[in-house]
């Protein structure tokens, strides 16, 4: 588990694109390049937990070291052309870089695609359980990333993120 967890904006977009296996729709992917601001939340791990972590995203095997002098030094590096090979620090946190892992392409050289409902929960509930922002905040900033813009609502968002006492009627509520 990650020492910490804190709630973070950084510098950029996160759009919607290609299609999870799993989920069943969109993933979401970063681009620092682009104008706009992401909501995230930054988990402080060990460099062998985000290793292991990139391998798994990566569909690697685990247990390999990354080597994060490039990414550390010129804010990226790219290890395969496919989803989630390339790492990014987005910036510096209390002394520890923010890395991620992304895409090589940007938000407007891909197809945008929807996400699944169960995606849509599991980003806005992360979101939330960041401590950060409202439901409200929260569903309205998912539902305006591109891909999910113009399938879900903010309303939709927020239905599957908040519980009771978060300020959410539910469905059919005056």
């Amino acid at each position: 588990m990650p020492v910490e967890s804190v709630a973070v904006e950084l510098a950029g977009e996160m759009y919607l694109a290609t299609r999870s296996p799993v989920w069943g729709g969109g993933c979401a992917f970063y681009d620092p390049g682009a104008e706009g601001r992401v909501l995230a939340r930054a988990h402080l791990v060990t460099a062998g937990q985000f290793a292991d972590i990139a391998a798994q995203e990566m569909y690697r095997a685990p247990g390999a070291d990354l080597d994060l002098t490039e990414v550390l030094a010129s804010g990226r590096s790219v290890l395969g052309d496919g989803r989630y090979e390339t790492l990014v620090c987005a910036g510096w946190l209390d002394g520890a870089p923010v890395l991620t892992l992304t895409a090589p392409w940007g938000v407007r050289d891909v197809a945008w695609t929807v996400p699944s409902a169960a995606y849509v929960r599991c980003v806005g509930t992360g979101l939330l359980a960041a401590g950060a922002w409202d439901a409200g905040t929260v569903a309205a900033y998912v539902a305006g990333r591109p891909g999910a813009a113009g399938h879900w609502s903010p309303e939709g968002v927020r239905e599957l993120i908040a519980g009771p006492g978060e300020g959410d009627a539910g469905p059919g509520a005056p």
